[in-house]
Protein backbone atom coordinates (compact mmCIF):
# COMPACT_ATOMS: atom_id res chain seq x y z
CA UNK A 1 0.00 0.00 0.00
CA UNK A 2 2.91 2.37 0.65
CA UNK A 3 4.06 1.94 -2.95
CA UNK A 4 0.56 2.67 -4.21
CA UNK A 5 0.38 5.83 -2.10
CA UNK A 6 3.60 7.00 -3.76
CA UNK A 7 2.11 6.26 -7.18
CA UNK A 8 -0.92 8.40 -6.34
CA UNK A 9 1.24 11.36 -5.34
CA UNK A 10 3.02 11.11 -8.68
CA UNK A 11 -0.29 10.93 -10.54
CA UNK A 12 -1.55 14.07 -8.80
CA UNK A 13 1.39 15.98 -10.28
CA UNK A 14 0.45 14.81 -13.78
CA UNK A 15 -3.34 15.17 -13.84
CA UNK A 16 -5.18 17.57 -11.55
CA UNK A 17 -8.17 16.21 -9.67
CA UNK A 18 -10.28 19.02 -11.14
CA UNK A 19 -9.57 17.65 -14.62
CA UNK A 20 -10.65 14.18 -13.52
CA UNK A 21 -13.86 15.59 -12.08
CA UNK A 22 -14.62 17.29 -15.38
CA UNK A 23 -14.11 14.03 -17.29
CA UNK A 24 -16.30 12.18 -14.81
CA UNK A 25 -19.23 14.50 -15.48
CA UNK A 26 -20.00 12.62 -18.69
CA UNK A 27 -19.92 9.16 -17.13
CA UNK A 28 -22.93 6.88 -17.75
CA UNK A 29 -23.55 4.61 -14.77
CA UNK A 30 -23.97 0.85 -15.17
CA UNK A 31 -25.25 -0.60 -11.88
CA UNK A 32 -23.66 -3.79 -10.61
CA UNK A 33 -26.18 -3.92 -7.76
CA UNK A 34 -29.03 -3.96 -10.28
CA UNK A 35 -27.33 -6.75 -12.23
CA UNK A 36 -26.81 -8.81 -9.11
CA UNK A 37 -30.44 -8.42 -8.08
CA UNK A 38 -32.02 -8.71 -11.50
CA UNK A 39 -30.02 -11.34 -13.39
CA UNK A 40 -31.33 -14.91 -13.14
CA UNK A 41 -28.99 -17.83 -12.54
CA UNK A 42 -25.35 -17.61 -11.54
CA UNK A 43 -23.82 -14.13 -11.55
CA UNK A 44 -20.11 -13.79 -12.24
CA UNK A 45 -17.94 -10.69 -12.31
CA UNK A 46 -15.19 -11.83 -14.65
CA UNK A 47 -11.72 -10.41 -14.17
CA UNK A 48 -9.27 -8.91 -16.62
CA UNK A 49 -5.72 -8.87 -15.28
CA UNK A 50 -2.33 -9.66 -16.73
CA UNK A 51 -0.59 -10.86 -13.58
CA UNK A 52 -0.91 -11.31 -9.83
CA UNK A 53 1.53 -11.57 -6.89
CA UNK A 54 0.50 -15.16 -6.17
CA UNK A 55 0.44 -16.48 -9.75
CA UNK A 56 2.84 -14.29 -11.73
CA UNK A 57 2.00 -13.53 -15.37
CA UNK A 58 -1.34 -15.08 -16.28
CA UNK A 59 -1.58 -13.98 -19.91
CA UNK A 60 1.52 -12.85 -21.76
CA UNK A 61 -0.65 -11.75 -24.69
CA UNK A 62 -3.01 -9.64 -22.61
CA UNK A 63 -5.85 -7.92 -24.46
CA UNK A 64 -8.31 -6.60 -21.88
CA UNK A 65 -10.93 -5.26 -24.32
CA UNK A 66 -11.03 -8.57 -26.20
CA UNK A 67 -11.33 -10.47 -22.93
CA UNK A 68 -14.17 -8.22 -21.78
CA UNK A 69 -16.11 -8.63 -25.02
CA UNK A 70 -15.84 -12.40 -24.64
CA UNK A 71 -17.01 -12.21 -21.04
CA UNK A 72 -19.99 -10.06 -22.03
CA UNK A 73 -21.05 -12.53 -24.75
CA UNK A 74 -20.65 -15.43 -22.34
CA UNK A 75 -22.99 -13.90 -19.76
CA UNK A 76 -20.90 -12.06 -17.14
CA UNK A 77 -22.79 -9.52 -15.02
CA UNK A 78 -19.72 -7.30 -14.76
CA UNK A 79 -16.00 -7.05 -15.45
CA UNK A 80 -13.29 -6.40 -12.89
CA UNK A 81 -10.27 -4.59 -14.34
CA UNK A 82 -6.95 -4.45 -12.50
CA UNK A 83 -5.41 -0.99 -12.68
CA UNK A 84 -2.60 -1.48 -10.13
CA UNK A 85 0.71 -1.24 -12.06
CA UNK A 86 2.89 -2.97 -9.49
CA UNK A 87 2.60 -6.77 -9.24
CA UNK A 88 -0.54 -6.83 -11.46
CA UNK A 89 0.82 -4.93 -14.49
CA UNK A 90 -2.43 -2.99 -14.71
CA UNK A 91 -3.07 0.53 -15.98
CA UNK A 92 -5.69 3.20 -16.51
CA UNK A 93 -5.55 2.43 -20.23
CA UNK A 94 -6.79 -1.10 -19.60
CA UNK A 95 -9.91 0.22 -17.88
CA UNK A 96 -10.53 2.79 -20.61
CA UNK A 97 -10.21 0.12 -23.29
CA UNK A 98 -12.68 -2.15 -21.52
CA UNK A 99 -15.12 0.74 -21.02
CA UNK A 100 -15.15 1.39 -24.76
CA UNK A 101 -15.62 -2.32 -25.49
CA UNK A 102 -18.58 -3.33 -23.29
CA UNK A 103 -21.75 -2.03 -21.64
CA UNK A 104 -21.32 -4.10 -18.48
CA UNK A 105 -20.68 -2.60 -15.03
CA UNK A 106 -16.93 -2.19 -14.49
CA UNK A 107 -15.12 -2.61 -11.19
CA UNK A 108 -11.87 -0.73 -10.75
CA UNK A 109 -9.79 -3.22 -8.80
CA UNK A 110 -6.81 -1.58 -7.16
CA UNK A 111 -5.36 -0.67 -3.79
CA UNK A 112 -7.50 2.41 -3.35
CA UNK A 113 -6.08 4.59 -0.59
CA UNK A 114 -6.79 8.19 -1.61
CA UNK A 115 -9.93 10.09 -2.74
CA UNK A 116 -7.99 11.05 -5.87
CA UNK A 117 -8.28 7.43 -7.01
CA UNK A 118 -12.06 7.64 -6.70
CA UNK A 119 -12.01 10.59 -9.10
CA UNK A 120 -9.74 8.59 -11.42
CA UNK A 121 -12.14 5.65 -11.39
CA UNK A 122 -15.09 7.84 -12.35
CA UNK A 123 -13.11 9.66 -15.05
CA UNK A 124 -11.91 6.40 -16.58
CA UNK A 125 -15.41 4.94 -16.79
CA UNK A 126 -15.63 2.63 -13.78
CA UNK A 127 -18.95 1.98 -12.06
CA UNK A 128 -17.67 0.31 -8.88
CA UNK A 129 -14.55 0.70 -6.75
CA UNK A 130 -12.97 -1.88 -4.47
CA UNK A 131 -12.24 -0.84 -0.88
CA UNK A 132 -10.20 -3.37 1.10
CA UNK A 133 -11.19 -3.10 4.75
CA UNK A 134 -7.95 -4.68 6.01
CA UNK A 135 -5.85 -2.08 4.22
CA UNK A 136 -7.63 1.08 5.38
CA UNK A 137 -8.00 2.87 8.69
CA UNK A 138 -11.70 3.26 9.63
CA UNK A 139 -11.81 7.01 9.03
CA UNK A 140 -10.16 6.69 5.62
CA UNK A 141 -12.43 3.79 4.65
CA UNK A 142 -15.47 5.92 5.47
CA UNK A 143 -14.08 8.91 3.59
CA UNK A 144 -13.39 6.83 0.47
CA UNK A 145 -16.84 5.24 0.65
CA UNK A 146 -18.53 8.62 0.87
CA UNK A 147 -16.36 10.00 -1.94
CA UNK A 148 -17.42 7.09 -4.16
CA UNK A 149 -21.11 7.70 -3.45
CA UNK A 150 -20.65 11.39 -4.22
CA UNK A 151 -19.33 10.45 -7.68
CA UNK A 152 -22.27 8.11 -8.23
CA UNK A 153 -20.06 5.04 -7.94
CA UNK A 154 -20.94 1.81 -6.17
CA UNK A 155 -18.57 0.24 -3.64
CA UNK A 156 -17.41 -3.34 -3.15
CA UNK A 157 -16.18 -3.52 0.46
CA UNK A 158 -13.88 -6.51 0.88
CA UNK A 159 -13.52 -8.49 4.12
CA UNK A 160 -11.64 -11.62 5.16
CA UNK A 161 -12.46 -11.87 8.86
CA UNK A 162 -15.51 -11.41 11.09
CA UNK A 163 -14.25 -8.05 12.37
CA UNK A 164 -13.65 -6.83 8.82
CA UNK A 165 -17.08 -8.03 7.77
CA UNK A 166 -18.74 -6.01 10.55
CA UNK A 167 -16.89 -2.95 9.29
CA UNK A 168 -17.95 -3.63 5.71
CA UNK A 169 -21.58 -4.03 6.75
CA UNK A 170 -21.47 -0.61 8.41
CA UNK A 171 -21.12 0.86 4.90
CA UNK A 172 -24.83 0.64 4.31
CA UNK A 173 -24.90 0.88 0.51
CA UNK A 174 -21.80 -1.21 -0.20
CA UNK A 175 -21.79 -4.60 -1.87
CA UNK A 176 -20.09 -6.99 0.55
CA UNK A 177 -17.13 -8.93 -0.83
CA UNK A 178 -15.80 -11.87 1.15
CA UNK A 179 -12.29 -12.79 0.08
CA UNK A 180 -11.20 -16.36 0.75
CA UNK A 181 -7.57 -15.34 0.24
CA UNK A 182 -5.57 -14.32 3.28
CA UNK A 183 -3.75 -11.20 2.08
CA UNK A 184 -0.82 -11.91 4.39
CA UNK A 185 -0.15 -15.52 3.33
CA UNK A 186 -1.91 -15.39 -0.08
CA UNK A 187 -3.44 -18.80 0.70
CA UNK A 188 -7.11 -19.40 -0.15
CA UNK A 189 -9.73 -21.31 1.82
CA UNK A 190 -13.32 -21.31 0.55
CA UNK A 191 -14.49 -22.36 4.00
CA UNK A 192 -13.80 -18.77 5.08
CA UNK A 193 -16.36 -17.46 2.60
CA UNK A 194 -18.95 -20.12 3.47
CA UNK A 195 -18.62 -19.30 7.18
CA UNK A 196 -18.65 -15.50 6.96
CA UNK A 197 -21.57 -15.17 4.55
CA UNK A 198 -23.86 -16.50 7.29
CA UNK A 199 -23.44 -13.08 8.95
CA UNK A 200 -24.58 -11.08 5.92
CA UNK A 201 -28.22 -9.93 6.28
CA UNK A 202 -30.78 -11.09 3.74
CA UNK A 203 -31.12 -8.63 0.90
CA UNK A 204 -27.54 -7.34 1.16
CA UNK A 205 -25.59 -8.26 -2.01
CA UNK A 206 -22.67 -10.56 -1.18
CA UNK A 207 -19.84 -11.55 -3.53
CA UNK A 208 -17.40 -14.44 -3.03
CA UNK A 209 -13.86 -13.59 -4.10
CA UNK A 210 -10.76 -15.69 -4.82
CA UNK A 211 -10.05 -19.39 -5.10
CA UNK A 212 -13.11 -20.45 -7.10
CA UNK A 213 -12.12 -23.07 -9.65
CA UNK A 214 -15.18 -25.23 -10.40
CA UNK A 215 -18.93 -25.20 -10.95
CA UNK A 216 -19.33 -27.44 -7.90
CA UNK A 217 -17.70 -24.79 -5.70
CA UNK A 218 -19.98 -22.11 -7.15
CA UNK A 219 -23.09 -24.15 -6.38
CA UNK A 220 -21.93 -24.78 -2.82
CA UNK A 221 -21.33 -21.08 -2.26
CA UNK A 222 -24.66 -20.16 -3.84
CA UNK A 223 -26.34 -22.54 -1.40
CA UNK A 224 -24.43 -20.82 1.43
CA UNK A 225 -25.97 -17.48 0.46
CA UNK A 226 -23.76 -15.71 -2.09
CA UNK A 227 -25.34 -13.57 -4.80
CA UNK A 228 -22.33 -13.51 -7.12
CA UNK A 229 -18.71 -14.44 -7.67
CA UNK A 230 -15.57 -12.56 -8.64
CA UNK A 231 -13.46 -14.96 -10.70
CA UNK A 232 -10.11 -14.23 -12.31
CA UNK A 233 -7.31 -16.76 -12.37
CA UNK A 234 -9.47 -19.78 -13.24
CA UNK A 235 -10.65 -17.89 -16.34
CA UNK A 236 -7.37 -16.29 -17.31
CA UNK A 237 -5.37 -19.52 -17.14
CA UNK A 238 -7.75 -21.12 -19.65
CA UNK A 239 -7.00 -20.97 -23.38
CA UNK A 240 -10.52 -19.60 -23.96
CA UNK A 241 -11.60 -17.55 -20.91
CA UNK A 242 -15.11 -16.92 -22.30
CA UNK A 243 -15.68 -20.65 -22.82
CA UNK A 244 -14.52 -21.31 -19.27
CA UNK A 245 -16.92 -18.66 -18.01
CA UNK A 246 -19.80 -20.41 -19.79
CA UNK A 247 -18.83 -23.61 -17.96
CA UNK A 248 -19.03 -21.80 -14.63
CA UNK A 249 -22.45 -20.39 -15.54
CA UNK A 250 -23.95 -23.71 -16.61
CA UNK A 251 -25.69 -25.71 -13.85
CA UNK A 252 -24.25 -29.16 -13.22
CA UNK A 253 -26.26 -32.06 -14.64
CA UNK A 254 -27.79 -33.82 -11.62
CA UNK A 255 -27.67 -37.09 -13.56
CA UNK A 256 -23.90 -36.89 -13.94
Amino acid sequence: MAERKADVQTAKNVVAEAALRELARGRVHHSLVARLRGTPGTRVIAEAKKASPSAGVLRADYRPAELARGYERAGAVGVSVLTAPRHFQGSAQHLREVRRAVELPLLRKDFVCDPYQIAEAAAWGADVVLLIVAALAPALLRALYEAALAFGLEVLAEAHTEDELRTALDLDEAIVGINSRDLKTLKTDLAVAARLVENVPDGRPAIAESGIASRVEIERLEAAGFDGFLIGEALLRHADPAAKLREFLTPADPRA
